[in-house]
């Protein structure tokens, strides 16, 4: 049996004062103490007046409270009957159960076992800021009530909340953080917008089967476009997504997207299907498999399988709120396996390509075995090999096909000390091939099995000065850091061996300091070459933050390039072109350049120009130019854009995004973007009108616009279907505001 303890209303139990007013005070009345086995929760009763018999019955007026553990009953006027241990509380009834609040004109409770009934109430979860109202609630422990006739909302307004679900009957588990409404009615802003004989949602924004909420949008390619992700939470380790999606100019198109995760291996499958697109009068669909898992002993595995059913669907049938970054012509399947251990590194795998490009695709690897072996600062050596097998074959017709063989073994030593250091660098290139076709363009004499060996001499050098400056009252500190590298090559022929896997690099201030023209094992560009570099640096002495960078690199060649490939522009003795960056981080603003010089042309031949602005959370601007003048690698076609985005404030809650991609050497815009957030308390709305531009390889660029929209419910559905993620993809910087802390489950405890 529990004791009852009763008392007039005085001051409740005070805070413990502390000497130190910085520190935060007790209050005993928070404090938890659970009960040691067999023994029970002592009952207290106050009130302005009490009367009763002793373990009996208690009757208490004014400010009437009842106390057991977390549970604490306040009302005008209680009457308590210890032997059959129920409350019976009369007028402003406010029932608190581990924060909970129940408020209503009458409550009868069965203290011990937190069962119970309550008329008319209006409810308020703490943790999960849930709230509404209803005829009756039947309280059947301290977690979970049925409620009759009534609304659950996270709003803040209860008496006209923007958005609340109706229902005939109410179950809600706060243990199990789930509602579901019977006969229930979702309303926006007083309109029903969802009805459902059952449906479920999430007391705490967890995840919860059910339907996601909609995407719409209207495009010049689909026209009216209307998807309805519906959501499976199968298990805590993996879920499933089904959305039917309706466009009015195509037809209806199912997408089926399924994720899991184990401590072993994770994936994700999606499969998109639209069946006699109006438009193509064909099937449409892509699939899309990615699987990684962990073998234990160092192995690993991997998946990554893609196939489409045509070139343009990664453009026409793009989500409706997806990123539109024009048409995809090559398409990946390649599964694999990893060993990882020490300083050895092996991978076989089997690559194919299923291409849609008027160009000659990839190769296919079936298959590869690659080995690395890698030690470092052994007595201040670094060495190490790499040693590659591979079958290439390629679906076109008198292509040249084969079998390949790498060994590309390496050794450094560095001399150093604080303040500079020197690396010379030995190593060697050795391919075999073993060719079982040989296609139209081969050159004359090819023969189907040959080899080459190419020996790599490289002298990395580099040395730092620092010194003190002040610069408009800071205290920076400024670095100069030379930098000298010199590779010497010979030459090889290598004419006869095919293009299996390689490329031109990229010039650029990381490119000039390296020992090869190309990327991939079919060239090793023959060099006799210095590159010289200086990068000077302002850091914050008081933080160490870098506030300004600044380097400049140039190439000499001391002779002819011989070795080329097609598309290649092999240098000639001279100096190469001058590049230089610099970036600068000051407070808000931030900028970046780049540029490509041709001394001999004094001609620019790259160009790039960076500005952002990042003044607060969610107010962003950013401006960049980029220039490069037409060669073979751009399809002699000069680059000369203007890209602008930013997010921008424009009340309390609404916000505004922009960005636009303007071409200056065709005079119009590729890509344009103008769109508003509204941001409530318990809901915000986006809108968007973008234009876009597809560019495939098979088809000339087409242009479209569309108009997006999404709704978010907070509390109901957190999850974003998409306009979100086009934001944050065409604005960089973009932010969305920090979700608010939950409360603790003692803010409302009385």
């Amino acid at each position: 049996m529990s004791h009852v303890y009763a008392q007039s209303s005085s001051m409740p139990a005070q805070p413990e004062l502390t000497n130190d007013p910085w520190s935060l005070l007790l209050a005993p009345r928070l404090e938890e103490h659970p009960l040691a086995p067999g023994m029970s929760a002592v009952t207290f009763g106050l009130g302005s007046e009490a009367t009763g018999t002793y373990d009996a019955d208690l009757s208490l007026k004014g400010s009437a409270e009842l106390r057991r553990a977390t549970s604490v009953v306040q009302a005008d006027a209680i009457h308590y009957d210890v032997d059959q241990d129920v409350a019976d509380a009369f007028g402003h009834v406010v029932l608190t159960r581990d924060g909970n609040q129940f408020i209503g004109p009458y409550a009868h409770l069965h203290v011990d076992s937190n069962e119970g009934m309550m008329t008319t109430p209006r409810y308020h979860f703490i943790l999960s800021d849930g709230k509404g109202s209803g005829s009756r609630v039947e309280l059947h422990d301290d977690q979970q009530e049925t409620l009759y006739d009534g609304t659950y909302t996270t709003c803040q307004c209860v008496d006209d909340p923007a958005w609340y679900v109706r229902a005939s009957r109410l179950d809600l588990d706060n243990a199990q953080n789930n509602g579901v409404a019977h006969n229930g009615v979702l309303f926006f802003l007083g309109v029903p917008i969802f009805a459902s004989p059952w449906l479920s949602f999430p007391l705490d924004g967890t995840r919860r089967s059910g339907i996601l909420p909609p995407t719409f949008s209207i495009s010049s390619t689909n026209g009216y476009d209307v998807a309805v992700p519906v959501y499976f939470n199968l298990a805590p380790n993996y879920d499933l997504t089904l959305t039917p999606r309706l466009m009015s100019k195509r037809g209806v198109m199912l997408t089926t997207d399924f994720r899991y995760l184990t401590p072993s291996y994770s994936g994700t499958l999606s499969f998109a299907y639209l069946p006699n697109d109006a438009l193509t009068n064909t099937n449409r669909y892509s699939i899309s498999f990615q699987h990684q898992q962990t073998l234990g002993g160092g192995f690993s595995a991997y998946v990554n399988y893609q196939r489409v059913s045509d070139a343009n669907v990664t453009t026409d049938l793009a989500n409706s709120s997806s990123v539109v970054v024009g048409g995809q012509s090559l398409f990946q399947q390649e599964a694999g396996v990893a060993f990882n251990h020490g300083p050895w590194s092996v991978l076989t795998r089997v690559q194919y390509w299923q291409s849609f490009s008027d160009a000659t695709p990839p190769y296919n690897r079936e298959p590869e075995l690659n080995v690395k072996y890698a030690r470092y600062d052994v007595d201040g050596f670094d060495f190490g090999a790499t040693w590659d097998a591979t079958r290439f074959t390629i679906p076109v017709g008198n292509s040249t096909q084969g079998e390949r063989l790498l060994f590309d073994p390496y050794v450094s030593y560095e001399f150093g000390q604080p303040g500079w250091y020197a690396t010379p660098k030995l190593q060697w290139h050795f391919a075999s091939y073993d060719l079982s076709s040989i296609g139209t363009g081969a050159p004359a004499g090819q023969p189907t099995t040959f080899s080459f060996n190419v020996p790599t001499l490289s002298f990395d050098s580099g040395m730092t000065f620092e010194r003190s400056v002040n610069l408009f009252g800071v205290g920076l500190i400024q670095t100069l850091e030379p930098r000298l590298y010199y590779v010497y090559t010979p030459y090889r022929n290598q004419n006869y061996a095919p293009i299996f896997d390689t490329a031109p690099l990229d010039f650029g201030l990381a490119e000039v300091f390296t020992s090869n023209r190309f990327v991939g094992g079919d060239r090793v560009s023959d060099m006799n070459r210095i590159t010289a570099g200086i990068t000077t640096r302002f850091v914050d002495a008081a933080n160490g933050n870098e506030l300004a960078r600044f380097v400049l690199a140039q190439e000499y060649y001391f002779r002819n390039t011989q070795v080329t490939m097609p598309g290649d522009s092999p240098p000639t003795v001279g100096p190469s072109n001058l590049i230089a960056g610099d970036s600068l981080n000051i407070g808000a603003v931030s900028v970046q350049q780049g540029i490509e010089y041709n001394q001999s042309s004094g001609e620019f031949t790259q160009a790039t120009i960076g500005l952002g602005w990042k003044r607060a959370a969610g107010s962003v601007f950013n401006a960049a130019y980029l220039y490069a003048r037409a060669n073979a690698t751009l399809d002699d076609e000069t680059e000369n854009q203007v890209l602008l985005s930013g997010q921008f404030p424009l009340t309390g809650r609404l916000s505004g995004v922009g960005q636009i991609d303007y071409d200056i050497v065709s005079h119009r815009v590729l890509a344009g973007l103008i769109g508003l957030k509204y941001l409530a308390d318990c809901w915000s709305v986006s809108f968007a009108f973008q234009k876009y531009t597809n560019v495939s390889s098979t088809t000339t660029s087409t242009t479209g616009t569309r108009f997006l929209m999404q709704l978010q419910l907070n509390g109901l559905s957190h999850i974003d279907n998409g306009l979100q993620q086009q934001f944050r993809a065409s604005i960089p910087g973009y932010s969305v505001a920090p979700s608010a802390l939950p409360e603790s489950r003692f803010s409302s405890y009385p």
